[in-house]
């Protein structure tokens, strides 16, 4: 019987047709697969999904933290992402998670909040840097049990900033100081890259122009030990799948 596979809702599917005349037919299928990418699709009937189910999580833009960003920015709602991981993790059904990635950075505590979150899941996760993942993105990506990123993605490493009203004590800079430790010892602890690699290339003079840090592209970032391995998609869910297997197999599933 012909099954076409497609996506949608972050999860993957089987479309069978009902009819038996139909099966075999390569405009049978295109027209199946154009019906599944329609919007007002509702009904899910003759469905059924993959025994692999594996949820994708999109970060973008930037991650918006307790103040919300302005109507034009495209963002990432942490309170939004919390709670969906929560559901991935208890949900029997789903059995991976992958996560999309381009992001300028955003918010400190909510990209953390994060990426701890991702970091303490016992479902196989697998990350994958489009385009760039800079500041609060580089833990969120190295948090995944494995990460990948694209040849021409970047990722920006830089020391922690403030916005708003700043008092130029002691206790000010050593707050900031703590802050800027949680990231290193995160990242450190989810990748190859020593902790002092890291500091080093976060207060790198040389490389930007009107900031204090380093950027590295793919490339890069898989030689300094931030990244697992340079692919796109194809590598990044052969990867998930075979996790899912070892998972599987580990717990007797």
């Amino acid at each position: 019987m012909m099954q076409i596979l497609f996506l949608t809702d972050g999860q993957y599917y089987y479309a069978i047709p009902k009819s038996s005349d139909a099966l075999g037919s390569e405009q049978t299928e295109r027209n199946i697969c154009i019906m599944m990418e329609q919007e007002n699709l509702t009904s899910k009937e003759n469905i059924v999904e993959l025994k692999r189910n594996i949820y994708l999580l999109s970060i973008i833009g930037e991650v918006e933290g307790h103040e919300a960003l302005g109507e034009r920015a495209k963002a990432t709602k942490y309170e939004h992402i919390l709670p969906t991981l929560a559901r991935v993790e208890d949900n029997d059904e789903i059995d991976g998670l992958l996560i999309l990635l381009n992001t300028v950075g955003g918010d400190v505590e909510a990209g953390l909040a994060i990426a701890e979150m991702i970091a303490s899941m016992q479902k196989p996760t697998v990350s994958l840097v489009l385009g760039g993942g800079h500041s609060i993105g580089v833990p969120l990506a190295v948090s995944a049990d494995y990460s990948l990123i694209v040849p021409s993605g970047t990722m920006v490493i830089h020391p922690v900033r403030t916005n708003g009203m700043f008092i130029g004590v002691a206790q000010t800079y050593r707050n900031m100081e703590k802050t800027q430790d949680r990231i290193t010892t995160f990242v450190s602890e989810h990748s190859r890259i020593s902790k002092q690699r890291l500091e080093e290339l976060m207060l790198d003079t040389k490389t930007l122009v009107k900031d204090v840090g380093t950027m590295l592209e793919g490339p890069q970032a898989v030689q300094e030990g931030l990244i697992d391995e340079v692919g796109g998609i194809a590598p990044a869910l052969k990867k998930l799948h075979a996790l899912i297997r070892k998972y599987k197999e580990e717990n007797g599933k």
